[in-house]
């Protein structure tokens, strides 16, 4: 079942991490599950919004930061 907001009833059951990459993109990852390899915990944890909402603050620059590099070279 999905919600208007286009969360499932089983989003707001569960908590989440967010995690960063090499290249500096965010993404989210269940909390209960081992981090995919390549991928990193930030250190912030909770509900799906919370998270989504943190990575809006922190991930301002979404270029990779492999191009961030070569454009300031």
């Amino acid at each position: 079942m999905t919600t208007e907001r286009g969360f499932t009833m089983f989003d707001h059951d569960r908590d989440y991490q967010v995690v960063l990459n090499d290249e500096g993109q965010y993404s989210l990852w269940p909390g209960d599950r081992p981090v995919p390899s390549g991928w990193n915990p930030d250190g912030f944890t909770g509900p799906k919004a919370d998270c989504l909402s943190h990575i809006a603050r922190v991930w301002t620059d979404l270029r990779p930061a492999s191009l961030r590099a070569a454009m300031e070279a």
